[in-house]
């Protein structure tokens, strides 16, 4: 009986994560299942409402969770600044000129179009791979997965992410630190996208004739300049304007610096595209736009009632710490992604509570490998997904069976989490 006792923490928590992924299943929303699994941990944790209501009105009103809603919208407004007035487009033509090889080709627009962290963004170079694999001996499986495994090179990498920004802010990390340790999880997405997909004995290519015609091979080095001007500001100014705060103004949050970057970017856009105004009203008002802002808002608050409750340190000492943190930081994470198909989810699902429980072990100086490892079992799961909207899109536009794609998917996703477990006893 005392044995079923001291369980009772990981029943809690497992029952709480069910909830989750039911509600993330039956399609409720990843922002409205996460907050009920919330109040579904209060409940069972037995916290008063006047408590609940404090915690949640301090999540509301932290500095993280406002500077973070404020640097995903101003994303959102770039990549659909970027999107809608054609100048991601342009941004790809201006670079054609400098493609001579038919495989780079094919995977180089993809792989563009993941530097926007749009939703579905893969249905966005899909036509590009469609017209790069014009006079190419490519099936329709081969464009799906060329299309989608090199659309999320860059996730592990990349400061304009949400997912990581998050997974930062949750660890108290600048996004840029937090890079530095998960950047090889790209290395490792590049490396098995050209075994798997790319390799002479997988994608012969018999007909290496090219896909575009003279006038597209012409170099403009001041055009690419000019039409990836935001996207430079964006990456650059980031990086500056929080080095800067950070040497000069140590008190002031790092992520002012990435709203600054972003705030100039949008301006850049907006000074390329005259009249474009409308087009930010437009978004500021899309279900997409209004569903990733409460995403985040979600987030914050269930990880101050995990904080609150007290489940943490109960799970902490019933599984030694480092037993319960593999459970946190390998299964939850990729079953989430798994389900959700979604960075945020399993970012918002699972960090929290490995963070807690590396605090709870006293293991902080330990941190950053088991933040690693939730990061890539997590993206596996994703990668794995065939919830993955753009995995889903991409199949549905290129007219291919869902099944067979997702087998040519499954292996290097499961690849990818067995060199993040690897990585992680590096850091370790």
């Amino acid at each position: 009986m005392d044995f079923i006792h001291n369980l009772l923490p990981l029943f809690k928590i497992l029952f709480v994560f069910i909830c989750m992924l039911a509600g993330i299943r039956l399609r409720l929303g990843v922002g409205p299942s996460i907050l009920a699994g919330g109040g579904v941990l209060a409940v069972l944790t037995s916290m008063k409402m006047g408590e609940v209501l404090e915690v949640s009105g301090a999540a509301l009103t932290d500095d993280k969770t406002i500077f973070l809603a404020l640097i995903v919208a101003l994303i959102m407004i770039l990549s659909g600044l970027l999107e809608k007035t054609g100048q991601a487009g342009r941004i790809m033509d201006s670079l054609t000129g400098y493609l001579r090889s038919p495989r780079l080709r094919l995977v180089f627009f993809p792989a563009l179009i993941g530097l926007l962290p749009m939703p579905g963004g893969a249905i966005f170079s899909a036509p590009m791979i469609q017209e790069a694999a014009n006079g190419l001996d490519v099936s329709g499986r081969d464009k799906v997965v060329i299309n989608y495994w090199f659309r999320h090179l860059w996730e592990l990498a990349w400061p304009l992410y949400p997912g990581m920004i998050l997974a930062a802010s949750l660890c108290g990390m600048s996004v840029f630190e937090y890079i530095g340790y998960t950047f090889p999880g790209s290395l490792a997405c590049i490396v098995l996208g050209c075994f798997f997909y790319l390799r002479p004995s997988v994608l012969p290519m018999k007909n290496n004739g090219s896909a575009f015609n003279d006038s597209a091979n012409v170099r403009d080095f001041r055009k690419v300049l000019k039409e990836g001007l935001p996207l430079i500001v964006a990456i650059v100014g980031a990086f500056l304007f929080e080095t800067l705060l950070s040497f000069f103004f140590p008190g002031i949050p790092f992520e002012l610096g990435i709203v600054l970057a972003l705030l100039a970017a949008v301006l850049c856009s907006l000074t390329a595209n005259h009249g474009s105004m409308p087009i930010i009203r437009a978004l500021l008002l899309e279900k997409r736009f209004l569903n990733m802002i409460f995403m985040i808002i979600c987030v914050f608050v269930f990880k101050d009632i995990l904080g609150a409750c007290g489940v943490v340190d109960e799970l902490a000492r019933l599984a030694g710490g480092e037993t319960a943190l593999i459970a946190a930081a390998v299964f939850v994470p990729f079953l989430v992604g798994f389900i959700a198909g979604i960075t945020l989810a399993f970012v918002g699902a699972a960090m929290p509570l490995v963070v807690g429980l590396v605090q709870a072990a006293g293991l902080q100086h330990q941190l950053p490998a088991w933040a690693v490892l939730c990061m890539f079992c997590g993206f596996a799961g994703i990668m794995a997904s065939p919830l993955h909207i753009c995995f889903l899109l991409t199949c549905e536009y290129f007219k291919v069976d869902m099944v067979e794609a997702w087998k040519k998917v499954v292996i290097p996703s499961l690849m990818l989490m067995l060199l993040g477990v690897a990585y992680f006893f590096v850091l370790l």
